[in-house]
C-alpha cells in the first residue's frame, strides 16, 4: 500500500491551466497516481497508509526560489523555517557573484568577509569544503529543503585574479575558465555574477562572455546582478541581453526591477527591450520579489575604487579622512557606481542589521534619523558604523516604485525569487513572506496574477529555466516537492516591523514526499538534498 493519499485537493498543477479536485497518492517520494474528481465519479478511490483530507486547500507544485541566500543559513538552522513555512521546497545559491565555492584558504577567509553582512561571518561553520562539488556534499548531509547552486563569478575572480581593478591575464581567465568547468562538471547549475559588488564588477564583458560560453557548454545559465539597477539600468540590461547572446548563453536577470527616482514609471520600456530579444531568439527568463524597497550591505554603496583589493582595503581607506572624504563626494554628489550611479539619499538607507550588539540602537532607523539624533552629519554616521563594525552592516534601501513591480511581474518570463537576507535584527520582510505575499496581496487582493498564473511563475518556469525535467508540476512520477495551501487565508506574515513572523494559510509542505511543515509547523524532517544540473 502506498504511503499517502491527499484527498479532494484543488490542484493547481503548475502549467497555468484551471484547477480540478483530486486525489493525489504519494509514495517513494514521488507522485504515483492522480485520480481526478474521484468522488463525484463514485468510482474506487485509491488508499494509503495516510490519508490527508485536503477539502478547501489547493495543492500545488512546491515552490522555487531562484534568489536566496541561504548559503550558510541552511547549515547553520537546518530546520529553515523562514523558507520552509512559505511553502518553498528549492532554493538557488551561490547569487550575485559571491558565496564559498570554489575557494581557497585565503579566498574563503576573503569572501566571508566580504559578504558578512548577507551570512553572517561564519563563525559557527565548520567549511570543511573548497570545491563545488565538496559544497554540495556538504548540503546532501540533510537540509530542511532543495538547493541548486550557481558559480559566483566574483569569487572565481578573487581566486584566480585577487580583489584588484585590472583585466585577467591570459593564464588568470584560462583559470577561471577551468574552474567554472570544474563546477559545472561537479554539479552546477549555471554561474552568477554580482557587477556591482567587488571584485565581480572588475570583469569586463570579453570576460564575462568567455565564462558564459564554458556555461553554455554544460548546458547552464547565467544569472547577473547587472552594472546599474538605477541611473544606467536600460543599459545595464540591455549589455547583459548582448553579451549572453554573443557567448549562446541563456540568460536569467536576476531580481530584476526598476528602482530610483530615474526609473519611475520605466518598467514598460525593460519589457519591451526584453520583449524584442525574445522575439529575436533570445532565451531570457527573470525573478523578482513582491516588495519595493531592496536589501544589500552598507558596505556595497561605497564607490568602485574605494572597494578595491578587499575588505582591508576598505576600512583603510575610510580610516583616511582625504580618502573618506572623496568616497562621501562620490556618494552625495558623483553618484557612486556603487549606489547605481544616483547620489545616495541618506532618508533611504535603513539599517537593518549590525554584527556588534553595541550598534543596535542604529537597527530600524535610516541613517539620516539616526544621524539627527546625533547632531552629526549621515555620511559621519555610516562611516563611523563601517569603521565600527568591520563593513558589516545591511541596509534596506527604499528606492523602488510599485507600478514597476507589478508591471514586471505580469511577464511571461517572470519567475519569483526573495533575494532574502535572514541576517540582522530586522531583515527585509521578503526573505519570510516572499511567496505568501504573492498568493495572498497579488493575487487574491489585488488580482494582478490569477492563482493558476502565479502558481506557474513560482514553479514549473523556474523548473524549466533550472532543466528539472521532474519537478515544477503535479504530474504521475514527478517528485512529490508540494504545498497545501488555504487561497482564502494565506498570507505574509511578516512586516517591516516585525519581518522574522511567519506566514498563514501554509499547513502543510511535503519536500521528497515527506512532511516538513505539518499542521503549520515544522517537523525537524531533513528531506532536502542538493540539486545538481542535469546532464545536456
Amino acid at each position: 500500500m502506498e504511503e499517502l493519499v491527499i484527498r479532494d485537493a484543488d490542484v493547481v498543477d503548475g502549467s497555468g491551466d484551471s484547477a480540478y479536485r483530486a486525489d493525489v497518492v504519494v509514495d517513494g517520494g514521488r507522485i504515483v497516481s492522480i485520480v481526478k474528481e474521484a468522488a463525484a465519479a463514485g468510482c474506487q478511490r485509491p488508499k494509503a497508509r495516510r490519508e490527508l483530507d485536503a477539502e478547501g486547500l489547493v495543492l500545488s507544485p512546491g515552490f522555487i526560489d531562484m534568489h536566496a541566500h541561504s548559503d550558510l543559513a541552511l547549515l547553520r538552522d537546518p530546520d529553515h523555517s523562514a523558507k520552509a513555512a512559505q511553502g518553498v521546497t528549492l532554493e538557488v545559491l551561490g547569487q550575485d557573484g559571491l558565496s564559498y565555492a570554489p575557494v581557497d584558504d585565503r579566498t574563503l577567509g576573503e569572501v566571508r568577509r566580504a559578504i558578512a553582512g548577507w551570512n553572517g561571518g561564519g563563525d559557527d561553520i565548520d567549511f570543511d569544503w573548497r570545491s563545488v562539488g565538496e559544497y554540495l556534499d556538504r548540503l546532501d548531509r540533510g537540509i530542511a529543503v532543495n538547493a541548486a547552486y550557481l558559480i559566483p563569478q566574483g569569487t572565481v575572480r578573487a581566486l584566480a585574479v585577487g580583489w584588484e581593478d585590472r583585466e585577467a591575464t591570459p593564464a588568470e581567465l584560462d583559470r577561471m575558465r577551468h574552474l567554472v568547468a570544474e563546477g559545472m562538471e561537479q554539479g552546477a547549475v549555471g554561474m552568477s555574477s554580482g557587477l556591482t559588488y567587488t571584485p565581480g564588477m572588475y570583469a569586463k564583458d570579453a570576460e564575462l562572455t568567455e565564462l558564459c560560453r564554458v556555461v553554455a557548454r554544460y548546458g547552464g545559465y547565467y544569472c547577473p546582478h547587472h552594472r546599474s539597477y538605477g541611473a544606467g539600468a536600460l543599459q545595464a540590461y540591455e549589455e547583459m541581453v548582448t553579451l549572453a547572446r554573443e557567448a549562446d548563453c541563456p540568460l536569467h536577470l536576476a531580481h530584476a526591477t526598476m528602482n530610483f527616482g530615474v526609473n519611475k514609471g520605466r518598467a514598460p520600456e525593460l519589457l519591451a527591450l526584453l520583449d524584442d530579444a525574445l522575439a529575436a531568439g533570445a532565451d531570457i527568463s527573470l525573478d523578482t520579489y513582491p516588495y519595493t524597497p531592496g536589501c544589500t550591505t552598507l558596505v556595497a554603496v561605497l564607490p568602485s575604487w574605494a572597494s578595491e583589493g578587499g575588505p582591508e582595503e576598505i576600512l583603510r581607506r575610510l580610516a583616511d579622512d582625504a580618502t573618506a572624504e572623496r568616497i562621501r563626494h562620490h556618494l552625495e554628489v558623483t553618484g557612486s557606481d556603487g549606489c547605481h550611479g544616483v547620489p545616495i539619499e541618506w532618508d533611504t538607507i535603513e539599517i537593518s542589521g549590525v554584527g556588534d550588539p553595541a550598534l543596535g540602537e542604529y537597527v530600524g532607523r535610516t541613517v539620516q534619523e539616526s544621524a539627527a539624533l546625533r547632531g552629526e552629519s549621515p555620511w559621519a554616521l555610516a562611516r563611523e558604523l563601517l569603521l565600527k563594525d568591520r563593513l558589516v552592516p545591511s541596509i534596506l534601501q527604499h528606492v523602488g516604485h510599485e507600478e514597476n513591480v507589478r508591471e514586471i511581474m505580469r511577464h511571461r518570463v517572470h519567475t519569483g525569487g526573495s533575494d532574502g537576507i535572514l541576517q540582522g535584527a530586522k531583515p527585509h520582510p521578503r526573505a519570510y513572506g516572499t511567496f505568501p505575499q504573492y498568493l495572498g496581496r497579488y493575487v487574491r487582493e489585488l488580482g494582478v496574477l490569477s492563482l493558476e498564473e502565479c502558481v506557474a511563475h513560482l514553479t514549473s518556469r523556474p523548473a524549466a529555466r533550472l532543466r528539472l525535467a521532474d519537478r515544477g508540476l503535479v504530474r504521475e512520477g514527478y517528485k512529490a516537492d508540494l504545498v497545501l495551501f488555504d487561497p482564502r487565508t494565506v498570507a505574509a506574515g511578516s512586516t517591516f516591523e516585525q519581518p522574522r513572523t511567519p506566514p498563514t494559510g501554509i499547513p502543510y509542505v511535503l519536500v521528497d514526499g515527506r512532511f516538513v511543515i505539518e499542521d503549520g509547523r515544522r517537523t525537524g524532517v531533513l528531506a532536502g538534498r542538493a540539486v545538481r544540473r542535469s546532464p545536456r
